[in-house]
């Protein structure tokens, strides 16, 4: 993140969820309110060409993970909703809508956000007129500078209760030092507590072309000021969650991803080799 400049990746991941509503058939990720988050002219340029993201083969790839990414999470705290939980805590929420269609009455919501990201994102939602929900709390805060135990001590944030965490395409942009505090906060909450997240296998473990989108997507996303700078083996990923107080772990490689969600699809939509989807519990 560039201090004061809200997040130009997490705009673009907001624009492919909006393109996924239009291109992709039945989409695996719903979002009604995915075109009204944008800014009225990118809006207006996906609506007149969807495909305008994808001009090489990985746009397709990216556009299916960054969607079904947001239902992996979304199914999780469904699941824990149903078993009482009640407080979800969106880390790095960028544009994410959930706090505004929110289905479940009883939850709460927490997006933690850099300052610059959440402040236009805010704006946005006052500018398209998008209700706020009285069970949402927004916190500012750049999680390089304070804990995610400072942060949430800021808001009524129960830190006796159970709580489900998305953290959504942020591990790649962090230091593994951070990384590791971060997952050791939510490892410290109570039983029943999980978190939703995703990462990338390092570039040298990818096949040619698997490298190939990796490179192109690289050099994109450290052009934007955001570079990409830890990646996990899946062994050395689950050595870490046990290491810092987790039981229960899910990691769903690009095979795994595609075989829940994007099986027998007439369109072949699917994701790559290089994502990884986890769910961990305490």
């Amino acid at each position: 993140m560039q201090r004061g400049i809200a997040s130009r990746t997490a705009d673009r991941v907001a624009q492919r969820r909006a393109a996924h509503q239009l291109l992709d058939v039945p989409p695996v990720f719903v979002d009604p309110l995915a075109f009204r988050i944008l800014e009225p002219e990118d809006a207006e340029r996906i609506t007149t060409e969807p495909g305008m993201l994808d001009r090489v083969r990985a746009g397709g790839f990216l556009r299916a993970f960054l969607s079904v990414r947001s239902r992996f999470a979304e199914d999780v705290l469904a699941t824990a909703a149903s078993q009482g939980v009640t407080q979800y805590v969106l880390l790095g929420a960028g544009f994410d809508t959930f706090a505004y269609r929110n289905p479940f009455d009883a939850v709460h919501v927490f997006e933690i956000d850099h300052p610059a990201t959440q402040a236009e994102k805010r704006r946005r939602v006052e500018a398209r007129g998008i209700p706020v929900p009285s069970n949402v709390t927004y916190i500012a805060a750049d999680l390089g500078e304070v804990s995610i135990r400072e942060a949430l001590a800021e808001s009524s944030f129960d830190f006796t209760a159970r709580a489900v965490f998305a953290w959504l395409g942020v591990v790649p942009y962090l230091e593994l030092t951070a990384v590791e505090a971060t997952l050791r906060a939510i490892a410290s909450l109570p039983t029943g507590t999980s978190v939703a997240f995703d990462y990338g296998i390092p570039r040298s473990e990818l096949s040619f072309l698997g490298r190939l989108a990796f490179d192109m997507i690289a050099q994109r996303v450290a052009a934007a000021g955001e570079p990409w700078k830890t990646f996990f083996h899946p062994a050395e990923l689950q050595e870490l969650l046990l290491d810092v107080g987790f039981h229960h772990i899910e990691d769903l490689s690009g095979d795994d991803i595609n075989e829940r969600y994007f099986a027998k699809r007439a369109d072949g939509l699917h994701v790559g080799e290089g994502g990884h989807l986890v769910h961990a519990g305490v």
